[in-house]
């Protein structure tokens, strides 16, 4: 049976500028960063903490998709905290971090315009 999500496609256009990006201003991890062909690289993220990776990464014919809502959501146990940690860093969002029934949140981009929920437990 399925036991977990080994990692989740980020499409990018420019994959050291996303290295960059998630490196030293959202701070995940690099956990390989190898040759894919002759026009792209493997690279795979840790995020601290975490068995889930993210790979930077844009199959061919998904070009489409950079620029676009991921559906991908992290979490944070401080959306507050969170959310001003990155936008000190120079993390863009997209408003304020909203309070809910359910929790909080709040939508950052990265330079590729992708989009992705923070959001408490």
């Amino acid at each position: 049976m399925i036991k977990s999500l080994k990692f989740a496609s980020i499409p990018t256009r420019d994959q050291d500028r996303a290295l960059k990006f998630f490196t030293e201003q959202v701070g995940f991890q690099v956990a390989t960063d190898q040759q894919f062909n002759e026009t792209q690289r493997w690279i795979e993220l840790r995020i601290p903490g975490a068995d889930t990776r993210v790979v930077l990464f844009t199959p061919k014919g998904h070009e489409d998709r950079i620029g676009t809502f991921t559906g991908l959501s992290f979490v944070t146990d401080d959306v507050m905290a969170t959310y001003r940690e990155l936008s000190a860093r120079g993390v863009e969002f997209t408003g304020e971090p909203k309070v809910e029934q359910w929790g909080s949140s709040a939508i950052f981009k990265d330079p590729d315009g992708n989009s992705y929920v923070l959001s408490s437990k």
